[in-house]
């Protein structure tokens, strides 16, 4: 048996995945050298004169975006043990770190299984503070091989990417591998939801077409989010941001719309006291339609109708009869009444269609968001967020109760916010996943939020994780006061858990850093240098990339005086000193306890003699357990 690195990109090119899913699927296609045929792909499909050219998006650094989507994370998760401790029936996350780090850990666990992603990303605007700057050491060789580049082109990428720019292909290269792993966190009835203004807009929705096809484009929502004036504009006073709106599946996608209240059914009315109550009047005719449809029909009561010049029968005559038989036709009281149609509003849905243009008054605006974080938090702490009423129309338009909607541009947090007021108010049970880099607040340039971290919440080093975290917190603990309910009566839907992305087993790396080894390049997970907490971080890890959701709890199991790990059938052997007694009531164990059936066993191979987890194998191999189960076991280093 081989053991396995899951962070091993030697196979990782810019094409890797998408080439692994033609491998998978057109084996005919590759050669033995590896190399792909599209004629012999063409041919397989049935397709003729395949397109070479077309009309697409370039920018420098796309090939780039492409590869940093395919690279593995180059991180580890390591749980808040305090905070969660404390919040162990929480089924919400809060997840601190790079949002592209985050997204790759969840791709597995979470795959297909987000119903809503909201975003709200950077601008660049020029004055919002964004430049692309990546960390990950590339040769120009490396670049160049890895993503199928020049390495005239993988020195421009290289430069770029290294002292921070704030173009259109930085800004392009910094959200393309993001919305790519995104795409496959949604389910087939999901939907994206992008805020962005003018500065980006056009080259998003392009990007947008290539990554969720452009036939899966639904709406550019337009949210007139000021409501004021500004007239020290140069030119135009822009009140308005855009809402980029893509499904997964358009097909599959149902878009709920608004609520009914008062205001939209007092339209409708009774004058014939028509048993089934209240109706909307509709014409018979409208404007499009085909000449030879056209007829005259003449009803009982004798009146003649024929659709007006220039219009066309909404109904066919057939349907007409239908309509007039069961008294949906009404006549007025006027000999010169047009028929017109009942729509009764006992069978019309409890959702109206959305437009796509979104007035404060219906959206809530900047004003009322900074209110929102000003009465929370403290005002001035955080610009221009989103206001809750606007999230909460996104999330009742398109979720149903118990879905995951994912926010991996936090901010303020008003996505959690939202959706846990949502939530009390329909007795959902919607989770929300959130992002939010633990970026550092720059004193001199947002002093009120530094002040406040550095004050208030006892941060070192204020980060704008730190406002997120808190604002969280206090709206859990003001929605629950609003509803006269307390925290402590352990509402699950008020509740978190916390995860971080950390560097690759920190305290070995700090180690050679300080010169206690002479490894340049460390192992991944080397050998008897792992802290409680690397082991912890390596645990959650294995577990979220083996498809064990966060908030699933990885049970403590003893086996015979070893301590193992068990979660949605998977077993985790990590800890040093497994031995024969271990793997004796390890046997037992799978053979007696109804509710022990790990399918698949996961040891950390460093904390194991070799012919230990050999001498494990085989007993999976040759042991004919009870239950029939068909063990795999995994050796990751």
């Amino acid at each position: 048996m081989k053991a396995q690195n899951i962070f091993d990109d030697k196979d990782i090119s810019a094409n890797s995945e998408s080439l692994a899913i033609l491998k998978r699927n057109f084996p005919k296609c590759f050669d033995k050298s590896g190399k792909f045929d599209i004629e012999t792909l063409s041919q397989i499909l049935g397709v003729e004169n395949i397109k070479k050219e077309g009309f697409e998006l370039k920018f420098l650094g796309k090939s780039y975006a492409r590869l940093m989507a395919n690279l593995n994370p180059k991180t580890l998760l390591m749980p808040d043990i305090d905070h969660n401790s404390k919040n162990e029936n929480a089924q919400n996350l809060l997840i601190k770190g790079d949002n592209l780090e985050v997204l790759k850990h969840l791709k597995n666990a979470y795959f297909e299984s987000i119903k809503m992603i909201y975003i709200d990303p950077p601008y660049n605007t020029g004055s919002d503070g964004f430049v692309y700057k990546d960390d990950r050491k590339f040769s120009v060789d490396e670049l160049s091989s890895l993503a199928g580049i020049s390495q005239e082109e993988a020195k421009r990428v290289l430069e770029f990417t290294a002292k921070g720019s704030n173009s259109h292909s930085a800004w392009l290269s910094f959200i393309y591998p993001r919305l790519y792993i995104a795409r496959e966190l949604l389910r087939d009835d999901g939907v994206i939801f992008i805020s962005i203004d003018d500065n980006e807009q056009a080259q998003l929705k392009i990007l947008c077409d290539e990554i969720f096809g452009e036939e899966n484009f639904v709406t550019d929502i337009i949210w007139r989010g000021l409501d004021t004036i500004k007239n020290d504009a140069k030119y135009f006073s822009v009140n308005h941001e855009y809402i980029i709106c893509y499904a997964k599946i358009k097909s599959n996608l149902k878009i709920r719309g608004l609520k009914r209240n008062d205001k939209h059914n007092k339209v409708y009315k009774n004058p014939d006291n028509d048993i089934r109550g209240d109706y909307l009047l509709t014409p018979l005719n409208a404007k499009s339609g085909t000449p030879e449809n056209i007829y005259t029909y003449t009803f009982k009561n004798g009146i003649v109708w024929t659709a007006p010049t220039g219009t066309y029968p909404r109904f066919s005559q057939e349907t007409l009869k239908e309509l007039e038989n069961d008294n949906r036709i009404y006549f007025g009281n006027k000999t010169n009444s047009v028929p017109q149609k009942k729509t009764f509003l006992s069978e019309v849905s409890d959702y109206i269609k959305l437009t796509t243009f979104w007035d404060y008054k219906f959206a809530g605006s900047t004003r009322q968001s900074n209110s929102e974080i000003a009465t929370l938090l403290q005002k001035g702490i955080f610009n221009n967020p989103k206001p809750i009423k606007l999230m909460k129309i996104l999330l009742d338009s398109v979720c149903e109760k118990n879905d995951f909607i994912l926010d991996f541009f936090a901010g303020s947090g008003t996505t959690a916010h939202a959706v846990m007021a949502q939530n009390l108010e329909d007795g959902g049970n919607r989770k929300f996943i959130l992002v939010q880099l633990d970026e550092k607040i720059d004193e001199r340039n947002s002093k009120v939020a530094y002040d406040f971290c550095k004050n208030e919440l006892k941060s070192k080093n204020p980060t704008i994780f730190d406002i997120t975290k808190e604002r969280i917190l206090r709206a859990a603990q003001s929605l629950s006061l609003s509803l006269s309910l307390s925290l402590s009566e352990d509402d699950a839907r008020l509740k978190f858990k916390i995860f971080s992305t950390v560097p690759l087993l920190k305290s070995y790396l700090d180690k050679c850093l300080d010169g206690d080894s002479d490894t340049k390049e460390p192992n991944l997970f080397p050998k008897n240098e792992l802290s409680k907490d690397d082991l912890t971080a390596l645990l959650t890890t294995f577990a979220v990339y083996d498809g064990v959701k966060l908030t699933d709890e990885l049970k403590r199991v003893d086996l015979g005086g070893y301590e193992a790990y068990y979660s949605q059938k998977k077993l985790y052997l990590i800890n040093e000193n497994f031995n024969g007694k271990n793997l004796k009531a390890l046997v037992e164990k799978i053979d007696s306890d109804k509710e022990f059936v790990p399918e698949k066993i996961v040891i950390y191979e460093p904390n194991f003699e070799s012919s230990r987890w050999r001498e494990l194998d085989e007993a999976i191999k040759n042991y004919a357990n009870k239950k029939n189960l068909q063990i795999s076991l995994i050796v990751r280093h």
